[in-house]
């Protein structure tokens, strides 16, 4: 019986080794889609979103609108493509740090609150990508042949 567990503990590890590239892409294209497909709709509504800011009580809206739409549309590219992966995160991390202390503010009364967060998970998935890198399918690795990036 023992055997037949270590049997398949090997065959477990030695499928998820071949496939351990596939976490860092598939956390990548999800991020970097939600980023760059609410960065093209916020361009396209700039005098929404600054109205929605003011709203908010975020300084200088009329900049931060159009400001935080390119730093969603062009990082959320950069992580799809795994370009730049790390230094294109820590601005989104800022955007969701902003967000959830603005706009989500009033929906957190506790930790599970705050844990349920959309914002929340996709802040961590950054944070992970900051400190993790794009992974080995990714531009990163065939632009600069370094397993950190």
């Amino acid at each position: 019986m023992n055997q037949m567990i270590r049997s398949w503990q090997r065959a477990f590890l030695n499928v998820t080794s071949k496939l351990s590239w596939a976490p860092a892409l598939a956390t990548r294209i999800l991020i970097g889609w939600v980023f760059a497909e609410s960065g093209w709709g916020k361009m396209h509504n700039l005098a929404g979103v600054t109205e929605y800011f003011q709203t908010l009580g975020i300084p200088y809206a009329n900049l931060q609108a159009p400001f935080v739409s390119g730093v969603e549309l062009v990082g959320g590219i950069l992580l799809i493509l795994g370009l730049f992966t790390r230094l294109a995160a820590i601005p989104l991390c800022a955007t969701m740090a902003v967000a959830i202390v603005t706009a989500k503010r009033a929906d957190i009364s506790s930790f599970g609150d705050f844990a349920g967060l959309s914002e929340t998970t996709l802040l961590l998935g950054l944070m992970w990508l900051v400190f993790f890198g794009a992974g080995a399918v990714s531009l990163d690795r065939v632009l600069f042949r370094s397993k950190n990036l």
